[in-house]
């Protein structure tokens, strides 16, 4: 039986390479689909791929929180140019489950779309025609699909805090924060502060502005 993820291309820029949407329908494991098509069956095999304008972060928000409230079990995957850390936050609140870099290879968009989907697991590799042992494990900063979380750890462990800083200042726990830091070393095959800095800006991400330095413990 044949099985295909669906894609749902929202908002698609007018400078996007044409050949991006090419390679999406030539793909065998995805089918483009439209937004009318999402009413006509299950919507946990589907992807919407939201393309995110820089200078309109608040239309995307209101487009993927329509999306969530009315296909609650769609994935969305955000594909954007830059972004600064409260429109990752606002996205992440609006609905969206994970980002890619425009600058990503539509192979690796391909990738990550039949990750985010959890179709790896039921699509043999023959079928797909991608390779997608590492469909989320990319060195490269602009193929890596990278959570809101993980991207703000990111800003902070990229500036130096430590896990116990970063714990304090996104008010989360220490260990949830090493959980991030795994992840993170796990996407980009790499733990250094060098490479996290690079990635950091590769990204778009906004430095961090340390106006609330650590407290000292008074000594007694």
């Amino acid at each position: 039986m044949s099985y295909a993820v669906g894609v749902l291309i929202v908002d698609e820029p007018p400078g996007l390479d044409p050949n991006f949407r090419a390679t999406l329908e030539h793909t065998p494991a995805l089918r483009t689909i439209g937004e009318e098509d999402l009413g006509r069956g299950e919507t946990d095999t589907v992807v919407a791929l939201v393309c995110v304008r820089a200078a309109l972060p608040e239309a995307a928000c209101e487009r993927i929180a329509s999306l969530r409230d009315n296909y609650p079990a769609l994935r969305i995957l955000v594909l954007f140019q830059s972004l600064g850390s409260d429109d990752l936050r606002r996205l992440l609140a609006a609905g969206a489950d994970a980002f890619v870099g425009r600058g990503t290879p539509v192979r690796d968009v391909c990738s990550v779309i039949l990750g985010l989907a959890g179709a790896t697991a039921e699509i043999g590799t023959a079928e797909i025609g991608l390779d997608t042992r590492d469909h989320v494990l990319m060195a490269a900063p602009e193929t890596l699909s990278l959570t809101p979380r993980e991207a703000e750890v990111l800003r902070f462990l990229s500036a130096g805090f430590s896990n116990k800083e970063v714990a304090r200042r996104l008010s989360l726990s220490v260990r949830t924060v090493e959980t991030h830091r795994l992840n993170l070393r796990r996407k980009t095959q790499t733990g250094r502060l060098k490479d996290l800095v690079m990635l950091a800006r590769q990204l778009g991400l906004d430095p961090v502005v340390d106006v609330d330095p650590p407290r000292r413990v008074a000594s007694h």
